[in-house]
């Protein structure tokens, strides 16, 4: 393994990006032992900010390939020689599901399942929102069905004073469901994508070969977190409020809207003329909208195009890595590599790989989608999710925790792990 300078420069940014998302908590604890309004609280909450962490060392690397290079015009090619598809996509797309009518409807799907399920009603939708609407991913997109799902799970748990431990094993649950709930068709999951195209998957070969494990996983995994949290879940108590009607062509118009962003999904310059339209659409009926979701949207992009821009570089050490794996080994390394690098940018270096099997092409992917619920970096919509509950008052305006998270997350993976290798 040789690496060039810019090489081994973005690779060392990268890892102390890695290290900053793991102590944004620290930061933000520091903040509090300066004056209110300081220069050191202002510059410390702001580094405990977990979108701006990869933002911030993206631009450290374009200062060093620029002083490298001794040129700003080659920093200013290699930012852009990269493809932002996916941030701009994602930023439009939470957006655009985080509106109230496509919220509202999402939780008229998910509360008509839960009224099916003989439980309580709070245990119900928990279960029915976790389970079955972590497989809308695969439908309207995992960023999206982050969106839609942290918004609704925030308003009817996180911020009704659950104990922390619910609130981890909830996210950890949530992050883990909406990775591989995204595998039921090739065009929803970011690390599907990458390679679907090239080794010919399509809707029904992910079905049979990813989605109904993915299913029995998120189910299970749910049924296990309820059963763990049961009293406490069962304690929740709806909570009653007062909901304005939204007109039936109102809500069709943002569900076309939506569609016709996933549908122009790797087309930017035709996605973000549908989201101006959108933005119309919504001045003219602000009596029937929520402030829009803009900033954490921005926030997110961001987040997700600085791991872009440090992650391209990461092929020097990540290809051979992957080359020299076996089934097993490839698919507990790549469970284990997702969680410091996004699992989008690790099937499409393993796509890379000349020769690799069938057996080992699953292996990759399989990890890839399992590991996706360990951090914030290893899946595209985790910061989204992050974006949203972070403020919740389960977390005690602390911010969500690496470790916390990391510890969530790990029953739900081992039983994605079991489900995608042994079924």
């Amino acid at each position: 393994m040789t690496a060039t300078p810019v090489e081994l420069l973005a690779t060392s940014l990268f890892a102390l990006a890695v290290l900053h998302t793991f102590s944004v908590k620290r930061f933000a604890h520091w903040a509090h032992q300066f004056p209110k309004g300081s220069v050191q609280e202002n510059l410390l909450h702001f580094l405990a900010e977990t979108e701006v962490v990869f933002g911030l060392w993206a631009a450290a690397l374009f200062a060093g390939v620029a002083a490298l290079k001794g040129s700003v015009h080659e920093a200013v090619h290699y930012i852009e020689s990269l493809n932002y598809t996916e941030p701009k996509f994602v930023l439009v797309v939470m957006v655009v599901a985080a509106t109230r009518p496509v919220v509202r409807l999402a939780e008229s799907f998910i509360s008509l399942i839960a009224r099916a399920l003989p439980l309580q009603e709070s245990m119900a939708f928990y279960v029915s929102a976790l389970s079955f609407g972590s497989l809308l991913g695969s439908f309207i997109t995992e960023p999206a069905a982050m969106t839609l799902l942290a918004i609704l799970l925030k308003r009817r748990y996180f911020d009704r004073d659950i104990s922390p431990r619910l609130a981890y094993a909830t996210l950890g649950l949530l992050f883990v469901n909406v990775s591989i709930g995204g595998t039921l068709t090739h065009f929803a999951a970011p690390p599907v994508l990458m390679v679907a195209a090239k080794w010919q998957w399509d809707t029904a070969f992910m079905f049979t070969h990813f989605g109904w494990k993915a299913a029995i996983a998120c189910l299970a995994s749910t049924a296990l977190v309820a059963a763990l949290f049961r009293k406490e879940i069962l304690a929740v108590k709806p909570q009653a409020h007062a909901q304005q009607s939204i007109p039936v062509w109102l809500t069709l118009m943002h569900v076309l809207f939506l569609a016709a962003v996933v549908a122009f999904a790797h087309h930017p310059d035709v996605f973000f003329g549908v989201f101006m339209l959108f933005l119309g659409l919504v001045t003219a009926t602000r009596e029937h909208q929520d402030n829009l979701k803009l900033r954490e949207g921005l926030l997110v992009g961001f987040f997700l195009a600085g791991l872009v821009t440090l992650g391209s570089l990461q092929s020097w050490w990540l290809k051979p890595l992957i080359a020299g794996m076996d089934g097993i080994t490839l698919f507990l390394g790549a469970t284990g590599l997702t969680a410091i690098t996004d699992n989008a940018a690790l099937t499409y270096l393993g796509s890379l790989v000349e020769g690799i099997t069938p057996d080992l092409k699953y292996a990759l992917v399989a990890g890839a989608v399992t590991g996706g619920g360990l951090t914030v970096i290893a899946n595209a919509p985790n910061p989204a999710g992050v974006g949203i509950l972070q403020t919740s008052e389960a977390f005690r305006g602390e911010g969500i925790s690496p470790l916390g998270l990391f510890l969530g997350a790990l029953a739900p993976t081992l039983v994605a792990l079991l489900c995608f290798w042994f079924l």
